[in-house]
């Protein structure tokens, strides 16, 4: 089973709202999801993301792939920078 970290589109038609979620490769992007990470609104300025770093971090050690999307916004958020430091030893 591939676990991924990746977004779930929420809100209304013309106002997205994005859920970091782990789940499953095969599952629909709306569909069936593991664990809620995080939060992402794009619509507000600046942009507002809301990140649970322990969960991040422990699902990022147990093998979840961040899509390229969310990838970005762990490396905003510093999150991509400390767990790249703990997977090398520092």
């Amino acid at each position: 089973m591939a676990v991924k970290l990746r977004l779930k589109r929420m809100g209304a038609k013309k106002a997205p709202y994005y859920r970091l979620v782990v789940a499953d490769s095969r599952s629909p992007r709306d569909g069936r999801f593991i664990d809620t990470v995080g939060t992402y609104n794009p619509l507000t300025t600046p942009a507002e993301v809301k990140i649970d770093e322990e969960k991040a971090m422990k699902w990022l050690n147990n093998g979840a792939i961040p899509t390229d999307t969310v990838k970005n916004l762990l490396s905003k958020a510093g999150i991509m920078e400390k767990f790249h430091n703990a997977k090398q030893g520092k």
